[in-house]
Protein backbone atom coordinates (compact mmCIF):
# COMPACT_ATOMS: atom_id res chain seq x y z
CA UNK A 1 0.00 0.00 0.00
CA UNK A 2 1.75 2.89 -1.31
CA UNK A 3 0.52 6.38 0.54
CA UNK A 4 1.47 10.09 -0.68
CA UNK A 5 -0.15 13.65 -0.16
CA UNK A 6 -3.06 15.23 -1.79
CA UNK A 7 -3.54 18.76 -2.02
CA UNK A 8 -6.82 19.77 0.02
CA UNK A 9 -9.30 20.39 -2.27
CA UNK A 10 -11.80 23.30 -2.57
CA UNK A 11 -15.02 22.75 -0.41
CA UNK A 12 -16.87 24.25 -2.98
CA UNK A 13 -16.13 21.51 -5.64
CA UNK A 14 -17.16 18.55 -3.33
CA UNK A 15 -19.61 16.28 -4.96
CA UNK A 16 -22.22 15.00 -2.50
CA UNK A 17 -25.06 12.57 -3.31
CA UNK A 18 -28.41 11.32 -1.03
CA UNK A 19 -28.20 8.07 -3.02
CA UNK A 20 -25.34 6.39 -5.05
CA UNK A 21 -22.99 8.27 -6.82
CA UNK A 22 -23.77 10.04 -10.09
CA UNK A 23 -27.83 9.19 -8.68
CA UNK A 24 -28.47 13.21 -8.94
CA UNK A 25 -32.19 11.93 -8.42
CA UNK A 26 -31.74 9.25 -5.40
CA UNK A 27 -32.95 9.82 -2.31
CA UNK A 28 -32.67 8.81 1.15
CA UNK A 29 -34.68 6.24 3.16
CA UNK A 30 -34.34 5.19 6.76
CA UNK A 31 -34.39 1.80 5.26
CA UNK A 32 -31.90 1.88 2.26
CA UNK A 33 -30.15 -1.55 1.71
CA UNK A 34 -28.35 -2.03 -2.22
CA UNK A 35 -25.63 -4.16 -3.15
CA UNK A 36 -23.93 -4.02 -6.34
CA UNK A 37 -20.92 -5.18 -8.20
CA UNK A 38 -17.83 -2.15 -8.36
CA UNK A 39 -17.84 -2.90 -12.01
CA UNK A 40 -21.30 -1.91 -12.47
CA UNK A 41 -21.31 1.69 -11.79
CA UNK A 42 -17.49 2.45 -12.50
CA UNK A 43 -17.30 1.08 -15.61
CA UNK A 44 -19.71 3.95 -16.52
CA UNK A 45 -17.66 6.24 -15.42
CA UNK A 46 -14.27 4.63 -17.20
CA UNK A 47 -13.04 3.35 -13.68
CA UNK A 48 -12.84 6.34 -12.02
CA UNK A 49 -15.24 8.00 -9.20
CA UNK A 50 -14.60 11.33 -7.99
CA UNK A 51 -13.94 12.58 -4.88
CA UNK A 52 -17.41 13.52 -2.71
CA UNK A 53 -19.15 12.26 0.19
CA UNK A 54 -22.99 10.71 1.12
CA UNK A 55 -24.27 12.45 3.95
CA UNK A 56 -26.30 9.46 5.35
CA UNK A 57 -25.09 6.12 3.90
CA UNK A 58 -22.15 4.18 5.18
CA UNK A 59 -20.63 1.71 2.13
CA UNK A 60 -18.12 -1.07 2.55
CA UNK A 61 -16.60 -1.75 -0.56
CA UNK A 62 -15.01 -5.20 -1.09
CA UNK A 63 -12.48 -5.94 -3.90
CA UNK A 64 -11.83 -9.24 -4.60
CA UNK A 65 -9.03 -8.77 -7.88
CA UNK A 66 -7.57 -5.59 -9.22
CA UNK A 67 -6.44 -2.67 -7.26
CA UNK A 68 -7.69 1.48 -6.72
CA UNK A 69 -6.20 4.91 -6.13
CA UNK A 70 -8.08 5.35 -3.09
CA UNK A 71 -8.21 9.51 -2.31
CA UNK A 72 -9.35 10.59 1.18
CA UNK A 73 -8.98 14.29 2.09
CA UNK A 74 -5.68 15.04 2.52
CA UNK A 75 -3.83 11.61 0.78
CA UNK A 76 -4.22 9.31 -2.19
CA UNK A 77 -2.77 5.37 -1.24
CA UNK A 78 -2.84 2.45 -3.94
CA UNK A 79 -4.52 -0.83 -2.36
CA UNK A 80 -4.49 -4.11 -3.59
CA UNK A 81 -7.03 -6.60 -3.02
CA UNK A 82 -8.43 -8.57 -1.45
CA UNK A 83 -9.19 -5.84 0.76
CA UNK A 84 -12.04 -3.81 2.73
CA UNK A 85 -12.79 -0.51 2.79
CA UNK A 86 -15.08 0.76 5.11
CA UNK A 87 -16.84 4.79 4.19
CA UNK A 88 -18.88 6.19 6.97
CA UNK A 89 -21.68 9.18 6.13
CA UNK A 90 -19.83 12.84 5.06
CA UNK A 91 -16.25 11.53 4.22
CA UNK A 92 -14.79 12.50 1.65
CA UNK A 93 -13.70 9.48 -0.77
CA UNK A 94 -12.56 9.06 -4.31
CA UNK A 95 -11.93 5.60 -6.33
CA UNK A 96 -9.77 5.15 -9.27
CA UNK A 97 -9.75 1.50 -10.45
CA UNK A 98 -8.09 -0.71 -12.63
CA UNK A 99 -9.59 -2.11 -15.47
CA UNK A 100 -9.32 -5.79 -14.00
CA UNK A 101 -11.35 -5.07 -10.53
CA UNK A 102 -13.76 -7.50 -8.97
CA UNK A 103 -15.88 -7.15 -6.00
CA UNK A 104 -19.00 -5.67 -4.26
CA UNK A 105 -19.69 -2.52 -2.52
CA UNK A 106 -22.63 -2.57 0.33
CA UNK A 107 -24.61 0.38 1.03
CA UNK A 108 -27.30 1.11 3.84
CA UNK A 109 -28.45 3.93 5.92
CA UNK A 110 -26.74 4.56 8.59
CA UNK A 111 -30.32 4.38 10.28
CA UNK A 112 -29.82 0.81 10.33
CA UNK A 113 -26.63 0.60 11.57
CA UNK A 114 -27.48 2.91 14.63
CA UNK A 115 -30.17 0.77 15.41
CA UNK A 116 -28.35 -2.07 15.66
CA UNK A 117 -25.91 -1.06 17.89
CA UNK A 118 -27.78 1.96 19.67
CA UNK A 119 -26.91 -0.47 22.73
CA UNK A 120 -23.22 -0.80 21.89
CA UNK A 121 -21.58 1.97 21.59
CA UNK A 122 -17.36 0.47 21.43
CA UNK A 123 -19.19 -1.27 18.36
CA UNK A 124 -20.82 1.88 16.72
CA UNK A 125 -17.19 3.74 17.09
CA UNK A 126 -15.36 1.47 14.91
CA UNK A 127 -17.38 2.21 12.17
CA UNK A 128 -16.82 6.34 12.54
CA UNK A 129 -13.97 6.60 10.64
CA UNK A 130 -12.61 5.47 7.22
CA UNK A 131 -10.99 2.15 7.93
CA UNK A 132 -8.89 0.14 5.20
CA UNK A 133 -9.00 -3.50 6.37
CA UNK A 134 -6.48 -6.11 4.80
CA UNK A 135 -3.65 -8.91 5.88
CA UNK A 136 -6.04 -11.51 6.37
CA UNK A 137 -5.17 -14.70 8.90
CA UNK A 138 -7.37 -17.54 9.14
CA UNK A 139 -9.37 -16.79 12.20
CA UNK A 140 -10.45 -13.37 10.80
CA UNK A 141 -10.31 -14.51 7.22
CA UNK A 142 -11.34 -13.02 3.93
CA UNK A 143 -13.40 -15.34 3.23
CA UNK A 144 -15.35 -15.03 6.10
CA UNK A 145 -16.55 -11.67 5.05
CA UNK A 146 -17.16 -12.85 1.59
CA UNK A 147 -19.75 -15.54 3.09
CA UNK A 148 -21.36 -13.27 5.11
CA UNK A 149 -21.84 -10.80 1.75
CA UNK A 150 -23.23 -13.73 0.20
CA UNK A 151 -26.19 -14.18 2.81
CA UNK A 152 -26.72 -10.66 2.49
CA UNK A 153 -26.60 -11.04 -1.13
CA UNK A 154 -29.29 -14.09 -0.70
CA UNK A 155 -31.73 -12.34 1.62
CA UNK A 156 -31.75 -8.87 0.05
CA UNK A 157 -32.67 -10.37 -3.35
CA UNK A 158 -34.87 -13.20 -2.08
CA UNK A 159 -38.51 -13.21 -1.49
CA UNK A 160 -38.81 -14.73 1.51
CA UNK A 161 -41.36 -14.30 4.63
CA UNK A 162 -40.09 -11.73 7.25
CA UNK A 163 -37.24 -10.23 4.74
CA UNK A 164 -36.53 -7.05 6.85
CA UNK A 165 -35.73 -9.36 10.13
CA UNK A 166 -33.96 -11.58 8.47
CA UNK A 167 -31.44 -9.02 6.89
CA UNK A 168 -31.41 -7.55 10.38
CA UNK A 169 -29.68 -10.39 11.77
CA UNK A 170 -27.59 -10.91 8.84
CA UNK A 171 -26.30 -7.61 9.03
CA UNK A 172 -25.58 -6.97 12.99
CA UNK A 173 -23.52 -10.52 12.51
CA UNK A 174 -21.90 -8.91 9.29
CA UNK A 175 -20.87 -5.72 11.01
CA UNK A 176 -19.79 -7.68 14.54
CA UNK A 177 -17.45 -9.55 12.26
CA UNK A 178 -16.19 -6.59 10.71
CA UNK A 179 -15.70 -5.14 14.32
CA UNK A 180 -13.57 -7.97 15.40
CA UNK A 181 -12.16 -8.03 12.15
CA UNK A 182 -10.89 -3.85 12.50
CA UNK A 183 -9.90 -4.81 16.08
CA UNK A 184 -7.65 -7.41 15.12
CA UNK A 185 -5.77 -5.29 12.22
CA UNK A 186 -5.51 -2.70 14.40
CA UNK A 187 -4.15 -5.10 17.04
CA UNK A 188 -1.33 -6.06 14.01
CA UNK A 189 -0.44 -2.44 13.73
CA UNK A 190 0.30 -1.85 17.00
CA UNK A 191 2.41 -4.80 17.53
CA UNK A 192 4.37 -4.11 14.50
CA UNK A 193 5.08 -0.97 15.50
CA UNK A 194 6.07 -1.92 18.74
CA UNK A 195 8.20 -4.75 17.28
CA UNK A 196 9.88 -2.27 15.38
CA UNK A 197 11.06 -0.36 18.34
CA UNK A 198 12.23 -3.04 19.54
CA UNK A 199 14.21 -3.84 17.40
CA UNK A 200 15.41 -0.38 17.05
CA UNK A 201 16.57 -0.35 20.46
CA UNK A 202 18.47 -3.14 19.96
CA UNK A 203 20.66 -2.27 17.32
CA UNK A 204 21.32 1.14 19.45
CA UNK A 205 22.36 -0.78 22.57
CA UNK A 206 24.90 -3.01 19.92
CA UNK A 207 25.79 0.30 18.58
CA UNK A 208 26.32 3.39 20.96
CA UNK A 209 28.39 4.06 23.98
CA UNK A 210 27.22 1.63 27.05
CA UNK A 211 27.11 5.29 29.65
CA UNK A 212 23.97 6.28 27.10
CA UNK A 213 21.08 6.81 29.10
CA UNK A 214 18.00 5.35 29.09
CA UNK A 215 16.14 9.01 28.47
CA UNK A 216 18.53 9.65 25.32
CA UNK A 217 18.19 5.82 23.61
CA UNK A 218 14.42 7.06 24.13
CA UNK A 219 14.92 10.19 22.81
CA UNK A 220 16.61 8.57 20.09
CA UNK A 221 13.20 7.04 18.63
CA UNK A 222 11.14 10.15 19.68
CA UNK A 223 9.09 8.09 22.37
CA UNK A 224 9.59 8.48 25.92
CA UNK A 225 11.21 6.30 28.58
CA UNK A 226 8.24 4.77 29.81
CA UNK A 227 7.31 3.78 26.55
CA UNK A 228 10.34 2.73 25.74
CA UNK A 229 10.42 0.59 29.28
CA UNK A 230 6.40 -0.79 28.50
CA UNK A 231 7.68 -2.08 24.92
CA UNK A 232 10.47 -3.97 26.84
CA UNK A 233 8.58 -5.62 29.06
CA UNK A 234 5.93 -6.39 26.77
CA UNK A 235 8.38 -7.87 24.52
CA UNK A 236 11.38 -9.07 25.99
CA UNK A 237 10.11 -9.44 29.98
CA UNK A 238 12.49 -6.98 30.83
CA UNK A 239 13.19 -3.50 31.22
CA UNK A 240 15.06 -1.33 29.05
CA UNK A 241 17.53 -1.02 31.99
CA UNK A 242 17.81 -4.83 32.07
CA UNK A 243 18.16 -5.01 28.29
CA UNK A 244 21.30 -3.02 28.71
CA UNK A 245 22.82 -4.44 31.18
CA UNK A 246 22.19 -7.98 29.44
CA UNK A 247 24.02 -7.06 26.45
CA UNK A 248 27.11 -5.34 28.70
CA UNK A 249 27.20 -8.70 30.01
CA UNK A 250 27.48 -11.05 26.93
CA UNK A 251 29.89 -8.75 25.59
CA UNK A 252 32.12 -9.65 28.90
CA UNK A 253 31.67 -12.81 29.06
CA UNK A 254 33.07 -12.35 25.43
CA UNK A 255 36.03 -10.76 26.84
CA UNK A 256 36.99 -13.18 29.39
CA UNK A 257 36.56 -16.11 27.28
CA UNK A 258 38.74 -14.95 23.99
CA UNK A 259 40.90 -12.18 25.31
CA UNK A 260 43.50 -12.17 28.15
CA UNK A 261 42.39 -8.76 29.18
CA UNK A 262 42.37 -7.98 32.80
CA UNK A 263 38.78 -7.40 34.50
CA UNK A 264 39.93 -3.63 35.13
CA UNK A 265 40.61 -3.40 31.38
CA UNK A 266 37.33 -5.16 30.23
CA UNK A 267 35.22 -2.86 32.40
CA UNK A 268 37.75 0.13 30.89
CA UNK A 269 36.09 -1.29 27.16
CA UNK A 270 32.80 -1.30 28.37
CA UNK A 271 32.54 2.39 29.45
CA UNK A 272 32.25 1.48 33.44
CA UNK A 273 33.43 4.06 35.25
CA UNK A 274 34.42 1.85 38.59
CA UNK A 275 35.52 -1.98 37.97
CA UNK A 276 34.14 -3.04 40.79
CA UNK A 277 30.68 -2.05 39.62
CA UNK A 278 31.47 -4.02 36.48
CA UNK A 279 32.02 -6.47 39.07
CA UNK A 280 28.95 -6.24 40.67
CA UNK A 281 26.78 -6.19 37.78
CA UNK A 282 28.46 -9.01 36.18
CA UNK A 283 27.91 -11.23 39.38
CA UNK A 284 24.04 -10.61 39.63
CA UNK A 285 23.40 -11.48 35.90
CA UNK A 286 26.00 -14.75 36.25
CA UNK A 287 26.36 -15.78 39.28
CA UNK A 288 29.96 -15.30 39.17
CA UNK A 289 32.39 -12.97 39.68
CA UNK A 290 34.58 -11.92 36.59
CA UNK A 291 37.22 -13.87 37.67
CA UNK A 292 35.43 -16.75 38.51
CA UNK A 293 33.78 -16.90 35.18
CA UNK A 294 36.75 -17.19 33.47
CA UNK A 295 38.41 -19.92 35.91
CA UNK A 296 34.96 -22.06 34.87
CA UNK A 297 35.40 -22.01 31.75
CA UNK A 298 38.83 -22.77 31.37
CA UNK A 299 38.46 -25.97 33.99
Amino acid sequence: MIEKPLKEMNKKTVLNFDGLYGDDYGRYSAEYIFLELISTRSQIFNWTIKPHIHLHLFQIFVLTKGSVLFQEALKEQQINAPCILLIPPTKLHGLVYTPDVEGQILTLSESIIEEIFKTSQSIWKTFEDIRILKDFEDDFSFENILRQLKNIEDELFGDHPERGLMLRVILTQFFICLHRLTRHVEAQRSDSLMMNYFRKFQSSIKNSDYDKSIPAFADEMNITPVHLNRICKAIAGKSAIELVHQNLVNEAQKYLLHTSYSVSEIAYLLKFEYPNYFAKLFRKHTGFSPMEFRRQDRK
